[in-house]
């Protein structure tokens, strides 16, 4: 079984899909972890975000799973990782090797922009996670202040915005929803709510898929 998860930035989408894949027992790949590595490895090695050949590079150099999640994460490298995204020689780089990782024999669960449209066209359960982007700009926010990071909310929203806008109007694998793709509105939900949400949506697509309903729950 393959449940596609996608959705703009702070939607809830990769939580939904790490507690999904817990519940259906499945493994679990978020693919913007693979462009926010990509674009690590670029700054890493000295060079600019912009430049294509070097993030090419770099995305043909990733291990699908070695790196260091920690250093992944933040606004700073949200942007970066949605600059590379929009680059389509990169992209193409990494479509094989979440196809791979999808085409396990178990099945998978992953969470990105493009997955139930160009990765996993033919997934079992395809969910498109939204939330209003005043509502994801103050999760990230809290997210943030967790992490010990500076958190202006103004700054953030204005970044959900932009990363929005490239997004949805990249010429290759835009943000959108597919045809056959369930929309899930997390701007009311809390993360249990939405979790239970997107449990009824799998079991209504796919009703024999085994379950373990403590994972499920929470």
């Amino acid at each position: 079984m393959i449940i596609a998860i996608d959705g703009p930035a702070a939607s809830g989408k990769g939580t939904i899909a790490r507690r999904l894949a817990e519940a259906f027992g499945l493994p679990h790949l978020d693919t913007g972890l693979l462009y926010r590595a990509t674009a690590r490895a670029v700054l890493d090695g000295g060079g600019d975000i912009n430049d294509l050949a070097a993030a090419v590079s770099a995305a043909r150099g990733l291990g699908l799973m070695d790196f260091d999640e920690t250093k992944l994460r933040g606004k700073d490298m949200g942007e970066a990782a949605s600059i590379v995204a929009s680059m389509p020689a990169v992209r193409a780089v990494l479509v094989d090797a979440q196809r791979s990782f999808a085409g396990r024999q178990s099945g998978a669960v992953l969470d990105g922009r493009d997955i139930g449209t160009v990765i996993c066209p033919r997934a079992d359960a395809k969910i498109f996670v939204v939330a209003d982007a005043e509502v994801r700009a103050q999760r990230r926010s809290l997210e943030l202040r967790k992490r010990g990071e500076a958190a202006d909310y103004d700054a953030v929203l204005a970044d959900i915005r932009r990363r929005d806008e490239r997004d949805l109007g990249r010429s290759t694998a835009p943000l959108k929803l597919a045809a056959d793709a369930v929309v899930l509105d997390t701007t009311k939900l809390d993360i249990e709510g939405a979790v239970s949400a997107a449990v009824a949506l799998v079991m209504a697509k796919t009703p024999a898929a085994p379950l373990n309903r403590q994972a499920g729950q929470g």
